[in-house]
């Protein structure tokens, strides 16, 4: 006698199908069919605090959806398909997982150290890519990624997601709107304690997993700063110190560094660089033009009669106050670089090219601070 079956179809929150084959007498005995409504299927390098934010993010946007986790701890699909949603494969090996064809992208969420390997790896693939940062911890590193980014002309997002967020978006448009007039004095200092309480302290007080306190946290002030000014770097130096505080005596590179620009236009920058303090989280901007001067949330301008000088004007936004990176504007970085792979683009604000200007600068002002003791 030939058995009947019930089809259940539903829609998840991840937006694909899923199709439930009952056979009577054996509820267990089920099979599913995924069938995905987005375009691009992302596979996650590392499984990792970071790793967790970029899956919601991207699951969140109207283009794609994680499909893969590759992790060196053996995950369970079953268990991570139901925390994030829709149907994710496990791997433990990374050449397994770049075979897979239905991958579109990666997102690269591992240690610092391993980014370079990785990404050179996905990207001969043909997988498109995103990087946490850094994209490396030596600039040479860099330029490789950047070699074989060219050659297979996958699209790059590295994660300088600052600049997607509310607080700079609104600061760059009254730059832009010329309210500050010629900037010719900028700072832009990132003040945040990643002591023993700190979930990434375990391996950021090593030196060839972290690089510095510049490169491992502060690259988002830096990065900041260079977008802010709007000119090409010409020189930087640097000076760097150490707490004594116990809580900090276990990094194996200074915690604190403080490196001056001068631009190219003749203007001046300055960002702090503070991994052992103990205080709130605190991302400052100071910006002085010539029309008008910008500090954190409020800004005076001389562009905009009636507005007294004797007081600030405040910005109604979102602040950048928290390091956690579920507070990180990830999704609005990661939308945006998805729809410039469908409209085949380099994305804007923080493609690779973008993130090596960056870089550059934290090299050398690592350089800096290394030679002058």
């Amino acid at each position: 006698m030939r058995e009947s079956f019930i089809l259940f179809v539903y829609f998840t929150l991840n937006f694909q199908i899923r199709v439930k084959l009952a056979l009577p007498g054996n509820i267990n005995n089920e099979y599913y069919i995924i069938k995905s409504m987005k375009k691009y299927n992302v596979g996650i390098i590392g499984y990792s605090w970071a790793a967790g934010a970029h899956i919601e993010a991207i699951n969140k946007t109207s283009l794609a959806q994680v499909t893969a986790v590759c992790s060196s701890r053996d995950l369970d699909p079953r268990e991570l398909s139901e925390r994030h949603g829709g149907s994710v494969m496990c791997y433990t090996q990374l050449d397994l997982m770049l075979k897979d064809p239905s991958i579109h992208a990666v997102s690269i969420c591992g240690y610092p150290a391993d980014h370079p390997r990785q990404a050179i790896a996905s990207a001969i693939a043909g997988k498109h890519l995103i990087i946490e940062k850094p994209v490396a911890l030596t600039w040479e590193d860099c330029l490789a990624v950047e070699s074989v980014v060219k050659k297979t002309g996958v699209k790059t997002c590295v994660c300088f997601e600052c600049r997607y967020s509310s607080q700079l978006v609104a600061i760059k448009g009254i730059i832009d709107q010329g309210l500050l007039g010629r900037i010719h004095y900028g700072e832009v200092d990132y003040y945040h304690g990643i002591g023993p309480w700190y979930g990434q302290y375990r391996w950021n007080i090593k030196k060839d997993a972290a690089g510095s306190s510049l490169l491992t946290a502060g690259c988002h002030a830096m990065d900041a700063l260079l977008l802010c000014m709007g000119s090409e770097f010409d020189s930087v130096t640097s000076y760097s110190a150490s707490s004594s505080n116990d809580g900090f005596a276990r990094y194996e590179y200074p915690t604190s560094s403080v490196s001056i620009i001068k631009f190219k236009n003749g203007a001046v920058g300055k960002v702090a660089s503070v991994i052992d303090c103990l205080q709130p989280y605190y991302f400052h901007f100071h910006l002085v033009g010539s029309e008008g001067t910008l500090l954190d949330n409020k800004f005076y301008s001389a562009k905009l009669p009636g507005l007294n000088r004797n007081k600030w004007s405040e910005l109604s936004v979102k602040m950048l106050d928290s390091g956690d990176v579920s507070d990180h504007p990830y999704q609005a970085q990661f939308e945006a670089f998805f729809k410039a792979i469908e409209e085949d683009r380099q994305m804007p604000l923080t493609s690779l090219a973008d993130a090596l200007k960056t870089h550059e600068v934290i090299f050398a002002a690592d350089k800096s601070a290394e030679m002058n003791g």
